[in-house]
């Protein structure tokens, strides 16, 4: 599950700002319990428990459903998430300017892949899934979401900077996931990215998550396909390519050759990689974030 800093999670918060709260979840780690069984486990009356459990379904943290029992139908709880990462606002960077560049995730102009593999706008499937040819068809364009289990997709933009400009930070953001024919919340892939062919590193996506419906998804999506990825950025500097705040290689900008007028930006599954778990891109229209690929050109004024 990915929250923000915005009234739209408030509620998983609440959730999780109570004692009996986190031991209940604690106890659904485990094992799936029922009113009954969590009562008697924490001491509590099944009055002061259902309503526990109420707000902990609001923030769709669990999931309660109809079993079979010993003594007939019951109602069950069971933990639906494994993982919660917060995306605090955006870091600016006052002392520079910017030009910004948001790129659909079907405007890549090269690619490699093999199957488990497809494409798919807001509104259908382009093409048929796991036929590599159809990455070439002319619908392509209109993708919001792209998966792969191993090969590469790889974008240009156009260099936005002057002669008389310094690229000072180069800023790459995205949404993405790891692949599983429909989806699997464990499943470990190590993904590399490049820059104008230089490899910037590998970051391993825990997973292909659908354990809740993605924010954006549309209706027609099965619930059991991958819903959504994790929103990550890549940011080179001076002092090295960072992912996420944490250092992924020490290549600089120096080292990217950022002078020419179209600037490459790869994403690639590598044959020989530990985990090849694939990867899932999700551009506008999918998952939890409105955004396609966006690049940021942090720059300064060079001095006569």
């Amino acid at each position: 599950m990915q929250l923000d800093i915005s009234k739209d999670s408030i509620h998983v918060y609440e959730a999780l700002a109570s004692e009996t709260r986190i031991q209940i979840l604690n106890l659904l780690s485990q094992s799936s319990m029922n009113i009954k069984e969590l009562a008697h486990a924490l001491h509590m009356s099944s009055a002061i428990i259902t309503r526990h459990i109420n707000q902990l379904e609001k923030a769709q943290l669990i999931r309660t459903e109809k079993m079979p029992g010993k003594s007939g139908i019951q109602k069950v709880s069971k933990l639906v998430v494994d993982k919660i990462e917060i995306n605090f606002p955006t870091t600016i960077y006052p002392n520079f300017k910017m030009r910004s560049i948001e790129l659909p995730v079907g405007h890549y102009t090269d690619y490699d892949v093999t199957p488990t593999c497809g494409l798919a706008s807001s509104k259908a499937f382009i093409g048929h899934v796991d036929e590599p040819k159809y990455f070439m068809d002319s619908s392509r364009m209109d993708a919001q979401i792209i998966w792969f289990t191993q090969g590469y997709l790889e974008y240009k933009v156009p260099n936005p900077l002057q002669a008389n400009e310094r690229i000072e930070l180069l800023e790459i953001s995205f949404e993405i996931a790891s692949e599983f024919p429909y989806s699997n919340n464990v499943w470990p892939s190590d993904i590399s990215f490049y820059i104008n062919g230089h490899r910037l590193g590998t970051w391993t996506c825990p997973g292909n998550f659908s354990d809740i419906r993605g924010k954006y998804t549309p209706s027609w999506w099965e619930d059991s396909n991958s819903q959504y990825g994790l929103f990550k950025t890549i940011r080179i500097s001076k002092h090295g390519t960072h992912f996420d705040g944490d250092i992924l290689s020490e290549l600089t900008l120096d080292d990217l050759e950022l002078t020419s007028d179209l600037v490459s930006f790869r994403i690639a599954v590598e044959k020989d990689a530990k985990n090849i778990g694939g990867t899932t891109i999700f551009g506008k229209g999918f998952g939890n974030h409105q955004k396609d690929i966006e690049f940021g050109f942090y720059y300064s004024e060079k001095s006569n």
